[in-house]
């Protein structure tokens, strides 16, 4: 499932594509993906002028001029294709030309928006976990999917004092603890192993065990750095391919190239030569260093 960096990495490609742009045509292929699309959606998308687009933890939220806001999750296999037949040099890189009737035609293309521009951007997802929503803007504190999600990893409400006001008696262990989508807002399994492993930390310690009765333990500093600094080079490198995720011009991530423990089980430690160990929590597969972490 794409992370926040992979949804990070779609979000600034769709910026310069969207934002402005006045959506003329809206073609649904199908009734929903993992739930069905609201009521008139079509028809309340078609018309509308894009205000702007932002991330919030691992969804995409596109406001537009009709008061109301589109709001859009990946899932596992989702993605966007932006297809041009006027691409210059000024689009930008999430551009390529393509022939026409070439957009939005494929067995897994769902969704079509046509663009005042003459560009057409095709959502296309196989399995389908995707999910999209429209709603008021007035709505989106309390929509179901937003309420509740915890602070952003790369905001300023996100450091030490944070997480330790959030692990104080927390019994689960610390990998699942930075999964709950409710204290941190989009980390996922890659990215929380790698920044456990430059942190020193076991995935098993107990959240609670990094909490003092006065204040915290100095590695949750580490922590936080870590976690902001891994995040950072994977946006930088375009996010992780594993499977299925891409680009809005087609293009992979590169960061998978940069993992240190992350499915290399088996494989040598980068720092002390120990095999790199797996370990199922919460029915996810934890890659770390038992030597290195503790």
């Amino acid at each position: 499932m794409p992370e926040l960096p992979e949804v990070e990495t779609v979000l600034r490609g769709l910026k310069p594509v969207l934002e402005g742009r006045r959506i003329d045509t809206v073609t649904l292929r199908r009734a929903g993906l993992r739930f069905p699309f609201p009521a008139d959606f079509a028809a309340r998308l078609a018309g509308s002028r894009v205000t702007g687009l932002w991330r919030r933890a691992k969804y995409l939220l596109v406001a537009l001029d009709t008061g109301e806001i589109l709001l859009v999750h990946l899932g596992m296999t989702g993605r966007f294709t932006v297809f041009s037949h006027t691409a210059t040099r000024n689009l930008g890189e999430f551009y390529f030309e393509a022939a026409a009737g070439a957009a939005g035609d494929g067995p897994h293309d769902h969704v079509v928006l046509g663009l005042d521009d003459g560009t057409r951007l095709v959502y296309s997802d196989p399995r389908r976990f995707g999910i999209m929503d429209l709603f008021p803007e007035a709505e989106a504190p309390s929509h179901k999917l937003l309420r509740g999600i915890g602070v952003e990893p790369l905001g300023n409400g996100f450091d030490a004092l944070y997480l330790a006001e959030r692990f104080r008696g927390k019994a689960a262990p610390l990998k699942a603890a930075l999964l709950d989508q409710h204290i941190v807002a989009g980390l996922g399994n890659i990215y929380v192993c790698e920044a456990l492993f430059r942190a020193g930390l076991s995935p098993r310690r107990k959240a609670r065990t990094l909490v003092r009765r006065k204040g915290h333990d100095p590695r949750l500093e580490e922590l936080v750095r870590q976690i902001r600094e891994v995040l950072g080079e994977a946006i930088a490198a375009g996010g992780s391919t594993l499977q299925d995720f891409a680009h809005t011009d087609g293009a992979q991530g590169a960061f998978q190239q940069r993992f240190l423990v992350y499915d290399r089980e088996g494989e040598p430690c980068a720092r002390c030569g120990s095999g790199i160990e797996r370990l199922v929590q919460s029915g996810r597969s934890t890659f770390y260093c038992r030597k290195c972490q503790s």
